[in-house]
Parts: C-alpha cells; sequence; structure tokens
C-alpha cells in the first residue's frame, strides 16, 4: 500500500487503485470496514432470528426484495424495541403485518375533475 502525504490531506491508495482523503489524517481500509459491517448484520440476522417467528421472518424479507427502505426502518425498529426489553416476546406474523401497515405511509389518492 502506498501513502501520499499532501499539505493538508493525507491521501492513501489501496492496491485496487482507490485512493480515499482525510482532513484529520485517518486512514481506513475496505477490508476493515466490510469486517465490522458483516459483523454487524451477523448480529442483527440473528437477534431478528430470535425476535421474529419465521412465517414473519419470511414476510420481512420478501418485503426487503420489494420494498428495502420499508423493511429497513421495521428492521431498525424491531432492534429497538429489542434493546429496550419492550419486545412481547416473539413477533408473530399478524403482529408484523401490523406492524407494517402502521408504518407504510397513507398512499395520497388525487382525483381529477374534468369541466
Amino acid at each position: 500500500m502506498f501513502y501520499f502525504i499532501t499539505k493538508r490531506m493525507h491521501e492513501h491508495t489501496h492496491e485496487d487503485g482507490t485512493t480515499h482523503s482525510h482532513e484529520d489524517g485517518t486512514t481506513h481500509s475496505h477490508e476493515a470496514n466490510e469486517h465490522v459491517e458483516d459483523k454487524f448484520n451477523a448480529k442483527k440476522e440473528m437477534v431478528l432470528k430470535q425476535l421474529l417467528t419465521s412465517e414473519a421472518r419470511l414476510r420481512l424479507n420478501n418485503v426487503k426484495i420489494v420494498k428495502p427502505e420499508l423493511a429497513n426502518m421495521i428492521e431498525n425498529y424491531l432492534l429497538g424495541l429489542a434493546s429496550q426489553g419492550k419486545a412481547p416476546g416473539q413477533i408473530t406474523d399478524d403482529q408484523l403485518k401490523q406492524i407494517l401497515l402502521s408504518a407504510q405511509q397513507p398512499k395520497k389518492d388525487f382525483k381529477i375533475n374534468r369541466i
């Protein structure tokens, strides 16, 4: 790995050719960030596996395919419940449906009247 030092910023070039600049002089590697992210995702999946029934997990995975933003919001909500100890035991498919319905923003219906 090569390091090039400039006046105010430190740049480093990875073996894949990408360069990153940091004002404070800090550096990072993609491998370390990916490792931390993988550990976080594994822990998140473990908690969700304990928190949701198999049917609810299947539903959440299906939602993740169609609406990833909604699924991430629900996952974060469920993880928050679990971390605060407010989770009501295992969440069933019907309970997850209710959470999904309450989390979705109502669709706006426009009606155009022609004169």
